[in-house]
């Protein structure tokens, strides 16, 4: 078994099903020794995307959980298209979106739940650049979408 394998059996951590990607985009892109990871949503334990509004409908702790959520998502990501998390050299960057009320500004607190799961997971390697914004709407109502660059290792 692979470390971050043993290592997200520690935690207990299951990643979910990566969703069918809704358009005409795929999950990721490896370009070289970079795989651009497509945005994701927060897809809960039942399968159903958490909705709402930060700062409204959702408090920055749901939301935080939500950006947890994503960063399962992420992850499963990863393993589908690299085949194992150990090729995972570093986590580069990372961007997220919050669907956010007008006067919210807590949006890096909502992210700091995908790179606080980044960090668990991957230790050092799961530190990153990041940048959290805020945005009126997000497809689907989604509370959070969050997309990632991942230096890769040779296989």
């Amino acid at each position: 078994m692979s470390n971050i394998k043993n290592r997200l059996r520690d935690l207990n951590i299951v990643l979910p099903e990566v969703p069918k990607p809704l358009g005409r985009f795929v999950q990721g892109v490896q370009q070289g020794d970079l795989l651009f990871l497509s945005g994701q949503g927060p897809l809960g334990p039942d399968g159903a995307l958490a909705r709402g509004k930060v700062g409204a409908e959702v408090t920055v702790a749901e939301a935080q959980v939500h950006a947890r959520q994503v960063g399962l998502v992420l992850v499963a990501a990863m393993e589908n298209l690299l085949g194992s998390l150990d090729r995972v050299e570093r986590v580069v960057k990372v961007l997220g979106l919050v669907n956010a009320s007008p006067n919210f500004e807590d949006h890096p607190q909502v992210i700091n739940g995908c790179s606080t799961l980044f960090h668990e997971i991957f230790e050092d390697r799961g530190e990153h650049a990041r940048s959290a914004i805020g945005v009126s709407s997000l497809p689907g109502g989604i509370s959070v979408e969050i997309e990632a660059v991942i230096a890769v290792r040779p296989e």
